[in-house]
């Protein structure tokens, strides 16, 4: 998780991206990185978690990454949810609650719903406090530009 801060860090600084950072960790390497890029690529897709997904896929020449942990600063979305789970993702590691589109519990369990055909162990809260205080300050900052 701390290298996901790290990337959430540099999706701020470096991209002025909403910070947010993802690692997706396969057989205990790092397969794949991903930040926030959905304003500096002009893609609604490009989440974080999606770009790590994207990342492992590539490099693992393969579209399902069966068993994998993701550790992402955000709960997931709806739309890197279903993304996660099409993918076979068997763990999913969040920091900060998304108390508006969250998809791990807090507002949706699409994780975790029984009618798909594959569900993801899912922890909340690692390293939530800095997560949480890194996207407030962000958005303090947005509004009072």
């Amino acid at each position: 998780m701390q290298r996901a801060l790290q990337l959430a860090a540099h999706a701020r600084d470096a991209e002025n991206e909403v910070p947010v950072g993802a690692v997706l960790v396969l057989d205990g390497e790092i397969a794949g990185l991903g930040w926030n890029r959905n304003i500096t690529l002009h893609d609604p897709t490009a989440h974080a978690e999606i770009m790590a997904l994207r990342a492992a896929g590539e490099k693992q020449a393969n579209h399902r990454l069966v068993g994998a942990t993701l550790y992402v600063t955000l709960e997931p979305c709806s739309m890197c949810a279903m993304a996660l789970i099409h993918a076979r993702i068997g763990r999913v590691v969040y920091a900060a609650n998304d108390p508006k589109t969250g998809a791990a519990g807090s507002v949706f369990d699409t994780l975790i719903d029984a009618r798909h055909n594959h569900r993801i162990d899912v922890q909340g809260g690692l390293l939530a406090e800095e997560a949480s205080t890194m996207l407030r300050e962000f958005f303090r900052s947005r509004r009072g530009a």
